[in-house]
């Protein structure tokens, strides 16, 4: 009898972490939402994701970067994709997001198979998560259920969206609002594994003395600033999701100041050099992370609505 008492108590702690772990990521959200309504939904954007990659590889950086700015402004709400006069995209901290027609296209494809069933929330963090998987990353499983802001804001973006001078105080801070712990903090920012940094985003360290920018300034001549065309390369591997962003962070080549921090700061340096020693153990942190970040400040059940055209409210 006391056995079963032992297992039905292990049963019941169980079950109260999963229910707590449910309101953590968010109420209203869950990883089968759309198995009756849109059973097909994650193959859509799977597919998608995949022919858009086959044609352009720099795809995954692009998607990966526009659900970042998405969900830190309101939470994931898909508001960053809204094209009224107030839209995000206004913002000088959203200089150089592309791709945001990508999140249109698979819209439409899903819809087709499941009309004003599928939030374009839902889609945008999908796609970024398939982005990381094919680029070589986790396949992270992630929650769904959100639904869709009918507000945006370039004013909410500029005070939302953390500067490129970011440093490590506000970072673990930033991230703290969205539950994550300070390994997890670190792991989500090796998203930097992908794409490239525009120069005009590290013009304090092309400015500065000190010599460990000195490789910058190599890459980012001071007469093209100003041009979208003018960048450099996140680490050797840009096109991959692995971890040798964390590599050249802590061999000195980290491009963004708070690369270059995180390798010095003693909180999280000794992070930043397991995770350049053990890519399993960083992909296993970051989908920990992504779905943290994924999830925090939804909008579910009767809030907001399901956008049939991710760039309009109407």
């Amino acid at each position: 009898m006391r056995v079963m008492d032992k297992r039905n108590s292990a049963m019941l702690v169980v079950a109260m972490c999963s229910m707590l772990c449910f309101v953590v990521h968010g109420v209203g959200l869950s990883y089968d939402f759309y198995d009756f309504s849109c059973p097909h939904l994650e193959s859509f954007v799977r597919q998608g994701v995949a022919s858009l990659i086959f044609h352009d590889p720099t795809i995954p950086a692009a998607l990966l970067r526009l659900m970042f700015h998405d969900c830190q402004v309101q939470g994931c709400d898909a508001s960053i994709l809204l094209d009224s006069g107030d839209s995000e995209m206004g913002s000088s901290k959203n200089f150089g997001i592309r791709y945001r027609m990508v999140i249109g296209m698979l819209k439409s494809m899903v819809e087709a198979a499941c009309p004003g069933r599928v939030s374009c929330a839902d889609i945008l963090i999908l796609a970024a998560r398939d982005a990381v998987a094919l680029a070589g990353g986790p396949n992270v499983r992630v929650l769904l259920g959100r639904r869709d802001s009918v507000r945006t804001s370039y004013g909410v973006a500029d005070a939302s969206l953390p500067p490129a001078s970011t440093g490590v105080d506000m970072m673990l801070s930033l991230f703290a609002t969205k539950g994550m712990t300070l390994r997890e903090s670190v792991a989500i920012l090796g998203a930097h594994t992908l794409g490239v940094t525009h120069c005009s985003s590290i013009l304090d360290r092309l400015k500065s003395q000190d010599s460990k920018d000195l490789f910058l300034k190599l890459k980012c001549p001071l007469g093209s600033l100003s041009s979208n065309l003018s960048f450099v390369q996140n680490d050797l591997t840009f096109l991959s999701f692995d971890n040798h962003y964390f590599r050249d962070a802590v061999e000195g080549r980290g491009v963004l100041r708070i690369d270059a921090d995180m390798a010095l700061d003693q909180r999280t340096a000794k992070v930043m050099r397991q995770f350049a020693a053990n890519q399993d153990y960083f992909f296993q942190t970051f989908s920990t992370a992504f779905l943290k970040l994924s999830a925090a400040g939804v909008l579910t059940g009767n809030e907001g609505i399901i956008r049939r055209s991710c760039n309009s409210a109407g």
